[in-house]
Formats: structure tokens, sequence, C-alpha cells
């Protein structure tokens, strides 16, 4: 009988710490398996784009009408119901078929017939339409945090009836030392209907002997017209491939796309591979899906919009506050993992090897007036944007981007950094070892080691993440706005 309360009292012991670590870890609202914090999704979707635009007025009458969002939606909530066409002045609903496209994040109105020309439309998503983890959209009817309806107008005009061209690949052809981990990307000329493009539509395989269809994925972005096929694995080596994207894929308007009988210029395509890896993004591990994070303080004066999660560790408030579509953390389990990973990724950046050296304080808008392309800049001191600066992907919708930065970056006045070609905001990477003044748009993600201040009235496209290294201080000034990408 001793020998059973000896064993029982160690497990009751036991059992009563498991249970006041469960009941303390209750403070927060995230579970934590396995060492790894799981945060519960509370930001609301939101359309990114448009086809048409809102107000536009030369909108094709035989053509589609297309929203994409800042995130994968539940389909079964993307219907006739929750998508609606109306012609303005009389009400009158328009019919049409719904569907929804998860590899371009994009709801598709087609309506059964033609619109007329020189008529407005008034098109509406509600707030029926939700994300996965069943957020309500956020539209542009009412402020954040409320959910609301997003709702466009536009005029039709004559039908398209031009079928749409491949402008751009990358790997472009007869490309050689093609990095073996590639995606496949063709930009189009025009909005394409994604819906028809499929792994059956965009194909690759080895050239000679002709081999089978390569497994893949197919994504498309409706922002830069760029459709990928990311193989399954990783491609042989010194080996030849052919790309092919066939005249099962259409515009939004049903005309398919040219395939140049010769195969020229651009499809389909060959290319051949060399034997190593393109460099990849940095990873943020935890800290991808904050906007704002800081390790001292946060100001927002008077007002700022974050799409995306905020953190402060350590820290004891947020002044402003910020609008947030998302969590805000303030020293709890997730934000101290957010600290070690926004450590890591820091210190990930600064050792990969230096890049293209950039004198310092020199301009790069100036230095790169056509377009800086994909690549690592290293900068021994401070780094300038106060000319325009396009981060041109080349239609290479995985070109990374990484700037170690000795000491502080500045942009401002006309120095806006803006995306082209593909380029995306994700794949964007501003690493001071101290401090990033903001003075324009900006995009990609900061990672700085001390301080960051935005100025007022600018949009950052990416996140703003300080203190890596120091205790970090994040200003922001009146009406600023940060979107975090999409992963």
């Amino acid at each position: 009988m001793n020998r059973i309360k000896n064993i029982t009292k160690p497990l009751i012991w036991l059992t009563a710490l498991l249970l006041v670590a469960l009941v303390a870890g209750c403070g927060s609202s995230d579970p934590i398996l396995g060492g790894t914090v799981v945060k519960a999704d509370v930001s609301r979707p939101r359309v990114l784009l448009t086809i048409p635009a809102d107000l536009a007025t030369t909108a094709p009458a035989n053509a589609a009408i297309t929203a994409t969002f800042t995130e994968n939606m539940a389909p079964a909530t993307i219907t006739s119901t929750s998508f609606t066409l109306r012609e303005t002045a009389s009400t009158t609903a328009v019919a049409g078929v719904v569907t929804y496209v998860g590899n371009s994040k994009t709801a598709v109105f087609k309506p059964t017939a033609p619109l007329t020309a020189a008529l407005n439309y008034t098109a509406t998503i509600t707030t029926a339409a939700t994300d996965i983890a069943g957020n309500a959209l956020a539209g542009n009817q009412a402020a954040l945090p409320a959910a609301s309806n997003y709702v466009w107008t536009f005029t039709a005009a004559a039908p398209d009836a031009t079928a749409p061209t491949i402008t751009l690949t990358n790997p472009a052809d007869v490309a050689t030392a093609v990095a073996i981990n590639s995606a496949i990307n063709a930009t189009f000329n025009e909005a394409m209907d994604p819906s028809t493009l499929s792994t059956t539509t965009f194909t690759l395989q080895t050239t000679a002997p002709l081999g089978p269809i390569l497994a893949g994925t197919i994504a498309y972005d409706q922002l830069s017209r760029i459709a990928t096929f990311t193989p399954s694995s990783n491609l042989a080596i010194n080996t030849q491939y052919t790309a092919r994207v066939t005249a099962g894929v259409k515009d939004l308007a049903g005309n398919a796309l040219v395939v140049p009988a010769a195969g020229a210029p651009n499809n389909p395509w060959t290319f051949t591979t060399g034997t190593g890896l393109a460099p990849g993004a940095i990873a943020l591990g935890s800290a991808s899906t904050f906007g704002l994070m800081a390790t001292s303080a946060i100001t927002c004066v008077p007002s700022c919009i974050i799409n995306g999660d905020v953190s402060l560790d350590p820290g004891t408030s947020i002044t402003g506050p910020p609008t947030v579509n998302g969590q805000i953390h303030i020293n709890d389990t997730v934000s101290a993992l957010a600290r070690q990973d926004l450590l890591k990724s820091y210190n990930d950046a600064k050792t990969l090897p230096p890049g293209t050296t950039i004198a310092p304080g020199a301009d790069l808008g100036a230095l790169y007036l056509s377009g800086i392309p994909p690549g690592t800049y290293t900068s021994g001191s401070t780094m300038l944007v106060a000319t325009p600066l396009v981060l041109d992907a080349g239609g290479n919708a995985n070109a990374v981007w990484v700037f170690q930065i000795g000491s502080s970056l500045t942009t401002n006045g006309s120095g806006n950094v803006t995306l082209g070609n593909g380029a995306q905001a994700k794949n964007v990477f501003w690493v001071p070892t101290e401090d990033a003044t903001i003075g324009a748009n900006f995009s990609g993600t900061i990672v700085a080691g001390r301080d960051t201040t935005v100025t007022t009235g600018f949009t950052v496209d990416g996140r703003i993440l300080t203190g890596a290294t120091t205790a970090g201080t994040l200003a922001l000034q009146a009406n600023t706005t940060v979107n975090v990408p999409a992963p």
C-alpha cells in the first residue's frame, strides 16, 4: 500500500502542475502544440483588385467581372447571393454564374448574356463572403474593425474580340543554367480567366526525348497577369525542358490564347537547367503575420490602419492605438516567439554573402532608373531612396531582393518603392543595422536592428519589424497604412 501511495503522490503533483501551466496559458487564446504557438486567424479578408476597376468606363460588355482577395476564401460562401451585379439606374439584377478560383484567390461573375454598352453597373460582394477561418469581408462601406460589403461601379463598353498573347516568360526561351528549384512563369498582355489555367493548359516536360507532363501546381496572379507552374519536385540537372500554354487558356471575354504555329516568340519555349538552386526568401517564421513589431514601444499618432497582426515585446502599451485588422500581442507567448524569430531572420539576412555593392548614401532610384533586378544589394553604411524605385522581377514571380544596410535606410521625397513585372512584397527584405525612416510609399519587409519611423500619410505594402538587436521603437505618423503580404 505504501508503495502505491509513493507512486500516486508524485503523479498527483505532476497533474496539478500541468493544470496550473494549462490555466496560465489560458491568458492567451493561442494554444501551444509541440512548442509552436498556433494563432487563431481573426483578420478580415479584403478585396485587393477588381476587374473592371471601380469607375471604369471601358469595361468590355462580354467580359466576366472579377474580385481578387487578399487571402483564400471559403468557396461555399462565394455564390450568386454574396456576389451580385445590377444595372445601376434601375437596380435590375443581372443573371450570371458565380465561381471561386482558389489558385488566384479570385471570385468570377460571368453574366449569362453580354451587358449593354454605355449602361452603368454596380457590383457587390457582401459580408456573407468569408475567409477559410470564417472571418467576414472587410469591405469599403464601413471602417474597420466592422465587416462591410464591397461595392464598385463601372460602365460597359464595346465587346472584346481580341485574342490574348503571352508577352514574357521566365525562364526566357533558350535560357541556360536555370536553377533546378525554379518555378515557370508566363505573363499575359491582359487579364485572364483564372478558371482556364490548370496543369492541363500550362504544362512542362523534358524536351529530348519528349517526356511525360510533369506534376505540379498552378497559381495565377490577377494583379501582374502572371501564371506560375511550380513543379512538385526539383528539376533534373543539365536537362532541357519545354513549357507550353495551350489555346485552352482564355481571357475574361472568352477569347482563346494565340499560340503561334511556329512556337515563336514565347510559346512554347525551352530552357536548360544547371546544377544549382535559386536563393529563397528570408524565412520570418512566426513573425510573418505581423504588420508591426517592436521591442520597446509603438506609437501611432493620430491614426493608422494595420492589415495584419501587431506585436510589442517587451513593452507595456501601444499608443494611439492603431486600427488593427488582426491580433495584438503584448508580452505573451506569441510575441515572445515572434521576437525570437525576428532576431533569427535578421541574422539570416545579415549572414548572406554580400551582393552588389552600393556606395554609402547612394540613391538607389537614381542608380536603377529603369528598375532594380532581383538580388542581394550591400552597403557598409547608409542606403537612400529619393528617386522612384521599381523592383523589377522580369516576369519571375519568385524573384527575391535582400538589401543589407550597414547603418540606416531612408526614403523620402519622390522615393516611392513599387513592384513591377511580377515582384511580390513578400519577397523583398530591407535589413538596416540601425534605423529605417520611411517618407514615401514603400514595398517590402523592414527588419531593422533598432528603430523605424514612417512619416505622414504613406502606405507600406509589407511589414515593419523593428528592434531585432536593440530595444526598438516604432513610430507611425498620421494616416499610415500597413498591408501584410499574402503568404
